[in-house]
């Protein structure tokens, strides 16, 4: 062999690898924990409370704000897309996002057609 036959050989096992990584970084999304989100509207921010538990990709948990009180969450994660809806009120919610690492998550919220809003979760330590 070579020393450009394995210089070359070198390079795609790296190249491979390092794609193999970056794919299970993504795939292996677990947003269970309490997170601090900031819900921008056009009345304000606010900052409700989320705990989240996920299986798979099934996610339930809570939300509880001064405004809207404690609701059920309800949702999927599926690689680095989360999904979930807050049940039990007169307005479903509805937030939409991408998990951009282990401690952050950003995206939009419909507001049951009523308006919309953006969001970012921080987890919390």
């Amino acid at each position: 062999m070579t020393r450009f036959s394995r210089f070359a050989s070198v390079a795609v096992v790296a190249s491979a690898l390092s794609v193999g990584v970056a794919v299970a970084q993504r795939v292996a999304v677990d947003v269970t924990g309490t997170w601090t989100f900031a819900v921008v509207t056009e009345n304000g921010t606010g900052t409700p409370a989320v705990v989240l538990t996920q299986k798979g990709e099934q996610l339930t948990g809570t939300y509880e704000s001064s405004r809207m009180g404690i609701r059920a969450v309800v949702g999927t994660v599926k690689k680095d897309s989360i999904l979930f809806v807050l049940k039990g009120g007169e307005v479903e919610l509805t937030f939409a996002g991408v998990v951009t690492d282990k401690d952050h998550m950003h995206g939009n919220v419909d507001m049951g057609g009523q308006g919309s809003a953006t969001f970012t979760g921080t987890r919390k330590p």
